[in-house]
């Protein structure tokens, strides 16, 4: 077997043993989404509430019925990872207070799904909360110059003339 691409992948447990720790650097912005998972293979997601809602993740992978407290999820997430693996986790669980979520728990298909992703090709493993993508261009691609960009918006032909005049005439 290779060796996994993501040697520093905090395990379930590790996750699991600091949910106070990730609560609290969500709670005051200091993070971001994260994958975790066994064997350095992503398995789920856990990302802020604000990135679930702004991506309109209700309407998008859905959401438990309940906000589950931070010790119920201590507890529940080496299944919720075996529910993964199997394939028979459900929506997305929401963690947080009393009502207002702060943290959702995802698996790496659901979160691809949140933001739109692909999944990547058979047998490769692939953490989605670092992406990588080809900047190569397109075949039969062409450069264009900014005034053909603009040249069917009045607008930004209008700034590009203000920045010419700004600038005064181009050196020849």
């Amino acid at each position: 077997m290779s060796e996994s691409p993501y040697p520093d992948l905090p395990s379930v447990a590790a996750v699991a043993a600091d949910i106070a720790g990730v609560l609290e650097r969500f709670t005051r912005g200091e993070s971001h989404a994260f994958a975790f998972g066994d064997g350095g293979v992503p398995e789920a997601v856990i990302t802020s509430y604000d990135q679930y809602d702004d991506l309109s993740g209700e309407e998008t992978v859905g959401s438990y019925e309940t906000v589950v407290a931070p010790e119920v999820l201590v507890r529940q997430l080496p299944e919720m990872v075996e529910a993964i693996r199997r394939g028979t986790f459900g929506p997305p669980v929401l963690v947080g207070g009393k009502t207002d979520p702060v943290l959702v728990v995802l698996s790496t298909q659901q979160y691809r799904a949140l933001r739109g992703d692909d999944e990547p090709p058979p047998g490769v493993i692939d953490d989605p909360t670092v992406r990588t993508y080809d900047s190569v261009p397109t075949q039969g691609s062409t450069p264009f110059s900014v005034d053909e960009w603009a040249k069917d918006d009045p607008f930004t032909q209008q700034m590009l003339e203000e920045i010419r005049q700004e600038r005064g005439p181009a050196d020849g």
